[in-house]
């Protein structure tokens, strides 16, 4: 069962690592990050909705028509195509798809899009800013949720390698 945000969130987690044994910690450290693994795609698919809801702001704000559809939907390879990099350092995901995404921030998502992909085209301007506003603080709300976990995983690995380098765990027990 996947592990609950909330739970890995709570601020007594780490609480004892130095009590618990290497099994507990690779598990504590996996949970971590399989569930910054379901923050990390749920924050790509935000920024997709927002990517989509800019580009018609910036649309109508240069003139054209609002309800223009295919004028839209002709510019979003384009737009998506400029999110292969992202703007930090970026870690390499050990798990390429996640088990889960948080239900409630999945949830949150929903409420602001709907089911699929977000209709900016068919919003008028307020429902469009409105929307915009919406999901920044989504993507934020996310993106600081997935940092505490990034700091909660290193903080395992911190005190998994501790045990490396004192001698407190051995290298040759993992081969046996």
């Amino acid at each position: 069962m996947p592990a609950d945000l909330e739970q890995l969130l709570a601020p007594g987690y780490l609480d004892g690592l130095e009590q618990r044994t290497l099994p507990e910690l690779r598990a504590m450290r996996v949970a971590c990050q399989e569930v910054e693994t379901g923050l990390s795609l749920l924050r790509r698919v935000v920024q997709g909705h927002l990517d989509i809801v800019g580009l018609e702001v910036e649309r109508r704000a240069s003139g054209s028509d609002p309800g223009d559809r295919e004028e839209l939907l002709a510019r979003l390879p384009e737009l998506l195509a400029d999110r292969t990099a992202g703007s930090g350092p970026g870690r390499l995901a050990s798990l390429m798809a996640p088990e889960s995404i948080d239900p409630a921030l999945e949830a949150e998502l929903v409420a602001l899009v709907g089911p699929g992909v977000v209709d900016a085209a068919g919003l008028d301007g307020d429902a469009l800013q409105a929307l915009a506003a919406g999901l920044a603080a989504l993507e934020t709300a996310v993106s600081d949720r997935r940092r505490a976990m990034f700091g909660r995983i290193d903080a395992l690995q911190e005190e998994i390698t501790r045990r490396y380098r004192s001698g407190d765990a051995s290298v040759d027990a993992l081969l046996s």
